[in-house]
């Protein structure tokens, strides 16, 4: 019981000596979630280098890797195919604009990005192939929300990438690259509100 208390005092002086930000301040956040792809699912964990432009925005660069199976669907929509389990690893230059006041350390925010995926090999273990087919990798954009209390940060997120399109003819099959995100994660630095 004595640690418990000692550690919520600890995150209690830490929220109050370094949550939020000041203007020409650097920080960086790790996030770690759920990652939800076109019928699979997964975990992701992300670390993100931020400098902050205003007191309510920054701009930075996120690497984010997501583990996750996911279905694959028949270019001809005959059958749907479940892949292993593969990591996608993104680079993306990112902005976000935070809703607060000055007055408390909750700061709801949006945000955005863009840059590249480097997308994982997909592997099928199922009886009509057994083959590990390579994929190329996608530019592509972020958009998300979510808020920031304290040092710690909640986001929903939505990775936009290009589909891949597997194999030729009647063997084609095309895997949507795009999932969604849950993530919670804290920051370092930054200054203060």
């Amino acid at each position: 019981m004595k640690r418990i208390f000692y550690v919520i005092i600890t995150l209690i002086a830490m929220n109050q000596w370094c949550h939020a930000q000041e203007q020409n301040k650097f920080r960086v956040g790790f996030d770690f979630g759920y990652a939800i792809p076109d019928g699979g699912g997964g975990i992701l964990a992300a670390l993100e280098g931020k400098y902050n432009i205003a007191d309510n925005m920054n701009v930075g660069l996120r690497i984010e890797s997501a583990v996750m199976a996911k279905n694959v669907a028949a270019v001809n929509d005959v059958a749907e195919i479940e892949a292993s389990l593969s990591a996608n690893t993104s680079y993306f230059g990112t902005f976000d604009y935070y809703f607060n006041s000055g007055s408390s350390s909750f700061a709801p925010f949006v945000g955005a990005g863009i840059g590249y995926s480097a997308l994982a090999n997909l592997t099928f273990d199922n009886q009509i192939t057994d083959d590990e087919f390579e994929v190329d990798g996608k530019f592509g954009g972020l958009l998300r929300a979510g808020f920031e209390l304290g040092i710690f940060r909640m986001a929903a997120n939505y990775n936009i990438i290009g589909k891949s399109e597997i194999g030729e003819g009647i063997d084609a099959v095309e895997a949507k690259n795009s999932y969604f995100g849950i993530s919670l994660g804290f920051f370092l630095g930054g200054g203060k509100w």
